[in-house]
């Protein structure tokens, strides 16, 4: 990706557009297994020739097995003159995910050790999963709680729990090299739109954009269900992971707080670096984070045995905004303007990824004669040197094959694009290699 190719897809208007994809995927009942999964990965491959791959159950990946396949059709609490007081048909998080069936009748009292809310987020709807323990549940808002009367109560689950398969998409775009970029995100939530869905329609955007370009690094995208997804994707690819470099974790991209870099277990890396670089230049509050071994699938990346550089580029993290794993992390929740400035943020380290090279200087015996070869203002003496003319100078003295251009930027506070510039007119002189 060149200067000219990345400032072509800075510049275009992207947030409408994932935007529009978000509303799209929001209904969908997703789990780390199923035909929601399927659903959303269909969807996805209007944009991208997404390659869908299933993993049988009982797989073995590490330590972990795929488990079942869980789908559900309804699920629904009746009172006494039959109307539903909860509903799955009005909101997907009203079930626990991968609730096993069940239709039977109940008191108030039996039914309260099976219902799930958030006393503090009084008509929050909360998000609760029992992926490896067969059980049932229903979540509901603590107001709804509250309201239901003591009284006998139908109970539904029309749900399956059978051997199936899990479900994954993967997206590649081969470059001039077999060292890889990796942008991962999990597609395994229900309607949520920040934890989830924001990190689904970026990787989605960010891989239609640049595989209409030649990049240097070859590009892999994953759409993965949290954890036991990117397991089990190392685990069968574990040959070839060694050509990932770099990689980041999308998610948390489309809230209204400022960026959030959490660094690789390595905490140096280039791609920390790069990250870094690209959040300190930008002109909005930004935080950075050392790895901790939680979160998401980050910590599966840069665990023990595999240790790849991958960190994770968001907005607020997870849990740490009130709608986290609640109905409130909504389409009203996440906006255009958030999402496309998050996906400003991952172009620009992407673009800087590309073309951070360390240079050689061919004339290193003092400086080389730039006037002669028009590198240098013909009238001299001026006190302000031009940015680009500045630039030609940081580059020829810094270029001793041990510094890269993020390096140079560092020390001389000139934009990297400024400098990357720069070597380019140096290299066409035949100045630097």
């Amino acid at each position: 990706m060149n200067l000219d190719q990345f400032k072509d897809l800075h510049d275009k208007s992207v947030g409408s557009e994932m935007y529009c994809l978000m509303e799209n995927l929001y209904p969908i009942c997703r789990s780390i297994t199923g035909n929601g999964v399927r659903q959303t990965l269909t969807e996805i491959k209007k944009h991208i020739d997404l390659q869908i791959h299933e993993i049988p159950t009982n797989t073995q990946v590490f330590d972990w097995t795929i488990p079942k396949e869980w789908n559900i059709t309804d699920a629904y609490i009746a009172d006494s003159k039959g109307n539903r007081v909860v509903d799955f048909k009005k909101s997907n998080l009203h079930i626990v995910s991968y609730s096993i069936p069940i239709r039977q009748k109940m008191s108030l009292a039996e039914l309260k050790k099976h219902l799930h809310s958030i006393p503090d987020l009084p008509n929050a709807i909360p998000y609760l999963t029992s992926y490896y323990k067969e059980d049932w549940g229903f979540c509901i808002s603590h107001n709804n709680f509250l309201n239901l009367k003591d009284e006998e109560y139908e109970v539904v689950i029309d749900s399956t729990l059978t051997d199936g398969s899990l479900t994954y998409g993967e997206f590649f775009v081969p470059g001039f090299t077999s060292d890889e970029i990796l942008v991962s995100c999990y597609v395994c939530h229900p309607s949520m739109c920040n934890d989830n869905l924001s990190g689904v329609v970026l990787t989605t955007m960010l891989a239609k954009e640049l595989s209409k370009i030649k990049t240097n690094y070859s590009l892999r995208f994953l759409f993965v269900p949290e954890t036991i997804g990117v397991i089990a994707w190392l685990a069968i690819n574990e040959k070839n992971i060694s050509k990932i470099k770099h990689g980041l974790v999308a998610t948390c991209l489309g809230d209204p707080g400022s960026s959030t870099y959490k660094r690789t277990k390595q905490g140096k890396s280039e791609i920390d670096r790069t990250a870094e670089y690209v959040l300190k230049n930008t002109k909005s509050d930004y935080q950075i984070l050392d790895f901790f071994p939680t979160g998401s699938d980050e910590r599966q990346f840069c665990s023990p045995g595999i240790n790849l550089n991958v960190g994770s580029l968001m907005r607020t993290p997870y849990g740490k905004f009130t709608e986290y794993h609640t109905s409130d992390d909504n389409l009203d929740f996440v906006q255009p303007e958030f999402l496309e400035d998050s996906y400003s943020k991952y172009l620009q380290t992407i673009f800087i990824l590309e073309n951070n090279k360390k240079y050689l200087n061919l004339s290193p015996k003092c400086e080389p004669h730039l006037g002669k070869r028009n590198l240098y203002r013909p009238i001299g003496g001026q006190k302000v040197s031009k940015e680009s003319e500045l630039a030609i100078f940081w580059m020829l003295n810094f270029s001793d094959g041990l510094h890269d251009i993020l390096d140079i930027s560092e020390k001389s506070g000139l934009k990297f694009e400024i400098l990357l510039d720069a070597a380019e007119k140096l290299k066409k002189n035949n100045l630097l290699k």
